[in-house]
């Protein structure tokens, strides 16, 4: 028996159609932009499904294995670092608040300009950070920079 009930997940998309039809335009940081909303939620599925497993989904990490995100002064200091950790990973070990972390990350090649833009505004506008939306464009040219 099929339910009649709407679900909140199954009106994301024609919220973000009547946002985006509504006329309203925010600039690049605005958190109440269709655009940012849209980016930030997609993000946090990207980042559920490609990198919670080891940070958690709360960001706080796993003990001495996997650093946090949610309180990461290497996050804070190092945007265009973490962006390209996202898609080509890291062998090396890297010092997050003090503590040494020696377990590699591995990168997902496999994801877009775009969907590490989602992923990047949603680590960056959570767990007390309001960067703004992340460009496409500008994770591109952070991608192009990366010395692999």
């Amino acid at each position: 028996m099929k339910s009649n009930l709407v679900t909140g997940t199954a009106l994301l998309p024609l919220a973000f159609l009547l946002l985006a039809c509504s006329g309203k335009s925010g600039g690049t940081a605005d958190g109440n932009s269709a655009k940012f909303r849209q980016y930030f939620l997609q993000g946090q599925q990207l980042y559920d499904n490609n990198c919670s497993n080891c940070h958690q989904k709360d960001g706080t990490g796993l003990g001495l294995v996997y650093p946090p995100l949610d309180t990461s002064d290497y996050m804070d200091n190092n945007m265009e670092e973490v962006i390209c950790l996202i898609r080509y990973g890291m062998a090396e070990p890297v010092l997050v608040n003090g503590k040494e972390y020696i377990q590699p990350m591995p990168g997902v090649p496999t994801l877009t300009d775009l969907e590490i833009a989602e992923i990047a505004t949603y680590i960056y506008n959570n767990w007390n950070r309001n960067r703004g939306l992340v460009e496409v464009a500008e994770v591109a040219d952070i991608l192009n920079a990366c010395s692999q």
